[in-house]
């Protein structure tokens, strides 16, 4: 290996998958299912904000703060908790995030005004965050080394499925039983999961008997977090700087460098910075995050495109949408089986070459109104086996590239990363077509944009979602590069 990471964790990962989980396939059930449900909750609501904003006669503006609180404080509390896992255990980290996030839900269902329902929601974020920040290092050493590629391809199918399904499912549940059942439908699945993990979850790990608080870099982390995700809140709206934009810039430079200094000077620093010192975590890394960018960005002007320009309604382009989760759900495991038994080191580049060449395809298709649907339709199942091939590789090249005695920091930064990817793709999306709508004259909303602007603005989009992905396919051909 280029950097030798691998060979400091053989020795380390043998001993762990010698005693891997003769349960590990309900462990695996289990984490999937507190996956699923923390990254479901974070955009199943997107469909019910109208039916909520009405039923508590608040403005949309309102509203919102019940998705923005959830996903600020999920980001913003992955890593905290991937520190705790060392002094808690894995295992029982994970079980309570599950106890937090199974109340929160019958809290949320039962709220009586948006402030309670907002609150909830961020309890709710706090047990999503739990189960999320350490869901990765409890499958990756409940299974051996043989099954590990398979293991993790499980996690990208999960998260794919959640972040895409939400609205879907979301729409169904409200127009059925009424709002408040996408919270409560939780609660029996909570539930299960309780008294199954009781009996199931059960891994073998070390728990270190005393853990320094690094209140200084928690309080920094958190200021960071919300500040970055609040300015690209407010840059989706346009480039020209504003007092908030410029105090929030400010904001989110300050606690960055504090951060940082903290960090690099604390004994049991919250983020140990020496992660940053292995390219064979650090590529693998920018890819994952350069993934989510360009699949969000796709994923939120995609709906705008099919229903402005080609006049299809929303459950319909529901349907397109489903294509993508669909192959990743079977693709991604076979995926993962094949880099077990292969370890070709090129696969996540192929993986995410595929998807370059697929937004690409997608978005010159696309700049015409006329073109056929089968055509654009093919670009999805080439997105979708891309992204199924790119997940499982790239996930796994992730965990095994740094010692086994960090395995609970590379989960959670993995999964803060995947966040405040998704993030800044949803708000360069906006940002990004709004310049392109500009340079067609057009200063208006994209809700009202003509189908020709829509058409030529959101293509120029997707394309420029391929080349992040053409930019993530090098970081991947860089990193077999290295561990040749």
């Amino acid at each position: 290996m280029g950097s030798g990471s691998a060979d400091l964790m053989d020795e380390h990962q043998d001993k762990e998958n010698e005693s891997s989980s003769k349960d590990r396939y309900f462990v695996l059930l289990l984490v999937l299912t507190g996956v699923f449900m923390s990254v479901l909750d974070g955009s199943v609501v997107s469909i019910a904000l109208p039916t909520i904003t009405q039923y508590f006669h608040v403005s949309i503006a309102q509203s919102q703060m019940i998705m923005t609180g959830y996903l600020v404080t999920i980001t913003s509390l992955l890593l905290i908790f991937g520190k705790m896992a060392e002094r808690m255990g894995k295992a029982r980290l994970f079980s309570l995030g599950i106890a937090i996030f199974t109340a929160s839900s019958l809290a949320c269902g039962i709220s009586t005004s948006l402030e309670m329902l907002v609150l909830c929601r961020i309890f709710q974020a706090t047990g999503g965050a739990m189960m999320f920040s350490i869901s990765a290092a409890i499958i990756f050493l409940a299974f051996p080394k043989s099954e590990q590629g398979r293991a993790m391809g499980y996690i990208g199918s999960t998260v794919a499925i959640g972040s895409i399904l939400g609205p879907t499912l979301g729409g169904f549940i409200v127009d059925l039983l009424g709002w408040s059942y996408i919270f409560l439908i939780n609660v029996p699945i909570g539930i299960a999961q309780m008294l199954l993990s009781a009996k199931y979850l059960k891994i073998e790990e070390k728990r270190l008997i005393g853990l320094e608080a690094d209140w200084i870099g928690a309080l920094t982390l958190i200021t960071l977090i919300v500040s970055l995700m609040a300015f690209l809140g407010q840059l989706s709206y346009g480039l020209a700087p504003t007092p908030a934009m410029l105090l929030l810039a400010l904001i989110f430079v300050l606690s960055l460098i504090g951060f940082i200094i903290n960090e690099s000077r604390e004994k049991a620093p919250l983020l140990d910075l020496s992660i940053f010192r292995y390219p064979m975590f650090v590529l693998p890394s920018i890819s994952l995050m350069l993934y989510f960018v360009a699949n969000l960005m796709v994923s939120v002007l995609g709906p705008f495109y099919f229903e402005g320009v080609r006049g299809y309604t929303a459950s319909q382009v529901g349907l397109i949408y489903l294509i993508i989760p669909a192959i990743t759900v079977f693709g991604a495991p076979l995926a993962g089986i094949v880099y077990d038994r292969h370890q070709f080191r090129y696969l996540a580049a192929l993986g995410m070459s595929i998807m370059s060449l697929a937004m690409i395809m997608l978005g010159y298709l696309a700049s015409s109104m006329t073109t056929d649907i089968r055509l654009l339709l093919t670009c999805f199942v080439f997105m979708g086996l891309g992204g199924a091939v790119f997940q499982s590789p790239n996930n796994t090249e992730l965990m095994r590239s740094l010692p086994i005695t960090k395995i609970n920091i590379a989960s959670s930064f993995t999964a803060t990363i995947r966040n405040l990817g998704m993030a800044l793709g949803v708000s360069l999306s906006g940002l990004l077509v709004s310049m392109q709508m500009a340079q067609s004259g057009y200063y208006g909303s994209i809700s009202e944009a003509s189908p020709l602007i829509l058409a030529s603005s959101i293509s120029d989009v997707m394309m420029i979602a391929g080349g992040l992905c053409f930019m993530g396919a090098t970081a991947a051909v860089y990193r077999g590069m290295r561990s040749e």
